[in-house]
């Protein structure tokens, strides 16, 4: 399976298994998604379960929450990452807190899926990667898949958990593994071990890395899409590094990070968001309080600039593999 035919697995697998569980958001019934992630749903499922909303962000994440505190488990898409953001205040004022305020009488157990980063060209309004705002929030859990079977698995662990949580898809590689070279032939999930995906149910634990290379030159973190631009890298460069798919980003996987890092006295840090205040400040926080002892060089840090995300500029944003080896490089001389 690709990413989106194993996100549409998931889905289809729990709604069987509990009929609690309803998918909504715009163009996801009758036309099955943007990108056919529920493609085949509403016929299966009928109206009632999957069901096409008006274009309000609000609204969509608001009535989930509703439908959550009552019993059900909404599933609901935002379209595009970019569009989150005027249901922000739903996220984090209302489900977040839910089960705080009500002293655990109420709970939001939404999983909002939503297609997040760049590399397909989609200019500042379809290609943000707004994963740092979650994860300073308290209260949602924040995931994010590099593979098809590990989307497969993490969704529905995140369906099945009873406190919100953000899953975000990265849309680069929803058909194949990208390796970050854009100026190669695309691949397709069909060669790659992770295209593997079983049919039936299985999940894999919120809160758990991946290591997906072992190395003792250098700890590498990244999620989504930078975890095969890295693997790209270390194969270009024939550098001894430890990568890590973190998965979740909340709950992180601190014990694995820690472990690896004390091995390899060196941690590298690459996602596609904007530096200031991303995710990977607080990763870098993290390794320099628990390792600090190990480190025999500086944490560095390798993301997206701090502007817009520019169209005409797209791989001069997006943190390639020249810019991962040079940092690879520095962290490997200091």
């Amino acid at each position: 399976m690709n990413m989106i035919q194993a996100i549409n697995s998931a889905m289809d697998v729990m709604m069987e298994r509990d009929s609690s569980i309803v998918v909504m958001g715009e163009d996801v019934g009758y036309f099955g998604g943007v990108f056919r992630a529920t493609a085949g749903l509403q016929k299966k499922f009928g109206k009632t379960r999957v069901f096409d909303t008006p274009i309000t962000e609000i609204g969509i994440i608001g009535v989930s929450i509703g439908m959550g505190a009552y019993g059900l488990r909404p599933v609901p898409e935002i379209q595009f990452a970019d569009y989150i953001y005027p249901a922000l205040d739903q996220l984090v004022s209302e489900a977040a807190r839910l089960r705080y305020r009500s002293g655990g009488e109420f709970t939001a157990p939404i999983t909002v899926r939503s297609p997040f980063g760049g590399g397909i060209f989609g200019g500042q309004t379809h290609s943000q990667s707004p994963e740092g705002l979650f994860t300073h929030m308290s209260g949602i859990k924040t995931v994010i898949p590099s593979t098809p079977y590990d989307a497969k698995g993490l969704l529905i662990a995140a369906i099945e958990d009873n406190d919100p949580t953000i899953f975000f898809e990265p849309k680069r590689i929803y058909n194949g593994p990208f390796n970050g070279h854009w100026d190669r032939p695309a691949e397709n999930w069909s060669k790659h071990p992770a295209g593997a995906v079983p049919e039936g149910y299985y999940k894999i634990p919120l809160g758990k890395a991946n290591v997906v290379r072992e190395g003792e030159a250098v700890t590498m973190l990244a999620y989504g899409t930078m975890v095969h631009v890295c693997a790209q890298v270390v194969a270009d460069t024939g550098v001894d590094a430890e990568i890590i798919d973190l998965r979740t980003l909340v709950p992180l996987d601190i014990e694995t990070i820690e472990a690896s890092v004390k091995k390899t006295g060196r941690c590298l840090i690459v996602h596609e968001a904007t530096r200031t205040g991303g995710f990977g400040a607080e990763l870098s926080a993290l390794v320099q309080e628990r390792c600090f002892y190990h480190l025999e060089a500086p944490v560095e840090r390798v993301t997206g600039f701090d502007t817009p995300y520019p169209h005409s500029l797209e791989w001069a944003y997006f943190p390639g593999p020249v810019r991962i080896g040079q940092a690879l490089k520095k962290i490997l001389k200091d």
